[in-house]
């Protein structure tokens, strides 16, 4: 052991999760569930790609009228 060591801190947010996981163990299945929902999808890249090249170019000031 070298006498530098410190021991090991945990700020109180770290404990605050810990200790909430050990209290209910079901949160992690929770979570990953939630996040399947909203994040986890199937990316189809061909219709990403299709969709950025079709896009078209901002003009540098959309809010100066031509008077042209």
């Amino acid at each position: 052991m070298s006498i530098f060591r410190r021991p090991d801190y945990q700020s109180d947010a770290t404990q605050f999760i810990n200790q909430l996981k050990a209290t209910k163990p079901e949160l992690d299945k929770q979570q990953q569930a939630g996040r399947a929902l909203l994040w986890d999808k199937q990316v189809d890249r061909q219709l990403w790609n299709d969709y950025r090249q079709a896009r078209v170019a901002q003009k540098p000031y959309v809010y100066q009228t031509n008077a042209d």
